[in-house]
């Protein structure tokens, strides 16, 4: 009888280092030029997963040695005055990137606050400019997780090019901007991509297709082995947490995966946590640093 295969861990905690380590050399390069990247971080509430990615944000930026504005909102503060301060942080030229945690509450629309970050700072790459220009193959900011993503898989050796992308999940964070990045006529990229989603006939049969599986659709440990193909590279975007008795804090952390199932058919797999969720923060900081780079180049020309 043939033994399970031991699958690769895509480690994003180890990539994510490489990564700023690789970063500090830039960022110490642009201040030696009398520029220090700056990101502005707003979080509006208490919402306590926000509070923990905003904390972990401002700490990689202190890291890195990248000024961080911390703007933390009442969450009784109005459309008006978080446009407001969206159009302050817009004209302050010591502003690099402008990041607007998400979820808002729920009386300020989040699209319309989405879309009045200057493109040129919207180090987060939701802006409708920056997506259109992902779609169309031009130089852009690249959503984080999705380049993230592309990262893991470039760095670690897999080959994209060529190969069948099953992306389950249409978010606009994740699926479809992955499916943009992945399907252009580039470096890194040129794949076939699949989008799945809840409304997808015969899922089980388009998932075992795929030489990579994208698993983002926020429904905890939801691909099962059943439903991976043996060899298969396997992207893991989730992160639910789900009750647990033996755990002090009565909850573990699982992905959208079935870790103990997929793992023993999978050529590759992300952890979780440690895996994607590294890599989002480190591409907000690259993101963040060629900002200030091409603000930078265009004041002196």
């Amino acid at each position: 009888m043939l033994k399970p295969r031991k699958p690769k861990l895509l480690d994003g905690v180890k990539l994510s280092e490489v990564i700023k380590s690789e970063l500090k050399n830039r960022i110490e390069e642009l201040k030696e030029k009398g520029c220090t990247p700056c990101l502005a971080v707003v979080l509006v509430g208490d919402n306590p997963a926000s509070q923990i990615y905003v904390r972990n944000k401002r700490k990689t930026c202190e890291e890195l040695g990248i000024r961080s504005f911390a703007y933390d909102l009442p969450k009784e503060t109005s459309e008006a005055d978080l446009l407001k301060l969206v159009d302050e942080l817009n004209s302050n030229q010591e502003v690099h990137g402008i990041l607007i945690q998400s979820p808002l509450p729920k009386h300020i629309n989040e699209e319309k606050i989405l879309n009045a970050i200057d493109p040129n700072k919207d180090v987060d790459g939701f802006h409708p400019v920056n997506k259109g220009k992902l779609l169309n193959g031009q130089d852009c900011f690249v959503a984080c997780t999705p380049a993230g993503i592309q990262e893991l898989l470039v760095r670690y050796g897999y080959k994209i090019q060529g190969r069948h992308v099953v992306i389950v999940g249409r978010s606009n964070i994740v699926g479809k901007p992955l499916s943009a990045l992945l399907v252009q006529k580039a470096e890194g990229a040129d794949a076939t991509v699949t989008i799945c989603h809840s409304r997808t006939r015969n899922l089980s049969n388009i998932t075992k297709t795929a030489d990579i599986l994208v698993a983002a659709m926020g429904v905890p440990e939801f691909i099962q082995g059943r439903m991976v193909r043996d060899g298969c590279v396997v992207i893991d975007v989730g992160m639910n947490r789900i009750p647990d008795n033996t755990k002090k804090s009565g909850y573990r952390l699982v992905g959208d995966v079935h870790f103990p199932s997929v793992s023993k058919r999978a050529r590759a797999i992300t952890p979780v946590p440690g895996g994607v969720g590294p890599m989002t923060i480190a591409m907000l900081m690259k993101n963040t640093v060629k900002s200030a780079e091409k603000f930078l180049a265009s004041i002196t020309k």
